[in-house]
């Protein structure tokens, strides 16, 4: 039996599409998750350990430099100081092109050159670095657990994190003038002024799924499509239909503005239904919610949402 998964936003997104919601009091409604993206991804993709390796995974997308070694994501944020103290705001800064992200780079590599944890860029918007070989253990905060968070609560703590407390003073020292925030301070745009690290770990041994083809725009998830021989795919319509002839499809509508996208996609998940693409649709909710979606359920016409 093939079956569709989509991760999808929170339910209350989608309150604005009332057929999709019929449509999905149809349907069996399964045991609820934890709320978030990782619970459904690790049901998906199985590998050892608890923590997600968030830079290794994400660097694995570009280079497969990532294969050896532990890595931490060092991204580009916006970081708003206060009477009190100060707010971690963006991370990443969206917004970051990737001519003004070299420039800001070039800027901090000799920094982080002399700490010995050399800064590498996957995307504009995505930065790592390679930790040394018997690097101190420290905790690092997430970017969802620090946004709006006073500063002090989240920087890296335990004495590892001295050394990565001091990187990150000496980072906003090096960014507070640069040429590229004076420009976009000028134009209305919040300035990278500080490099937030997140994320550690090493890239799995091995990663096991069930899944044949992947469509998302995240690293982190396309990452474990690498290592686990998941071939990656457009998230598109079509593309579901001709590059996925059979077996189970994750797709990534949660990244990809999934309440907006209803109006394209519930029409397929319907139409795929009922031509028998695929046996199942499963859609995970960002809050938690799970729903089994089958062509038999369209006989349960009297369920209201």
């Amino acid at each position: 039996m093939s079956t569709l998964h989509v991760l999808m936003p929170t339910l209350a997104c989608t309150d604005v599409h009332p057929d999709f919601r019929r449509w999905l009091a149809h349907g069996d409604r399964l045991p609820a998750l934890p709320a978030g993206r990782e619970a459904t991804i690790r049901s998906l993709f199985r590998f050892a350990g608890e923590a997600m390796p968030v830079a290794a995974l994400r660097h694995c997308c570009h280079s497969f430099e990532a294969a050896s070694g532990n890595w931490l994501c060092a991204d580009p944020a916006f970081v708003r100081g206060e009477a009190n103290g100060a707010r971690l705001l963006a991370c990443p800064v969206a917004d970051l092109s990737r001519q003004e992200s070299d420039a800001l780079v070039s800027a901090l590599r000799p920094l982080f050159g002399d700490a010995g944890v050399p800064l590498e860029v996957d995307t504009a918007q995505q930065w790592c670095v390679r930790l040394a070989d018997g690097a101190p253990e420290a905790t690092f905060t997430p970017t969802a657990g620090a946004l709006g968070v006073d500063l002090i609560e989240c920087l890296p703590g335990g004495d590892g994190g001295r050394a990565w407390r001091r990187l990150f003073n000496e980072a906003q020292v090096a960014l507070h003038a640069h040429p590229v925030n004076q420009l976009r301070v000028a134009s209305g745009q919040w300035p990278v002024n500080a490099v937030w690290f997140w994320g550690r770990g090493a890239l799995p041994g091995s990663v096991d799924s069930a899944l044949r083809g992947l469509a998302s725009m995240d690293d982190v998830l396309r990452g474990l499509a690498r290592v686990a021989g998941v071939d990656c795919i457009d998230a598109s319509p079509s593309a579901l239909e001709a590059d996925v002839r059979d077996g189970d499809v994750l797709l990534d509508l949660d990244r990809a503005d999934g309440a907006g996208a209803v109006p394209t996609w519930f029409p397929e998940f319907r139409r795929w239904l009922r031509a028998r693409r695929f046996d199942a649709v499963e859609l995970a909710f960002a809050s938690g919610e799970r729903f089994r979606m089958r062509q038999v359920h369209r006989l349960r016409f009297w369920r209201r949402a």
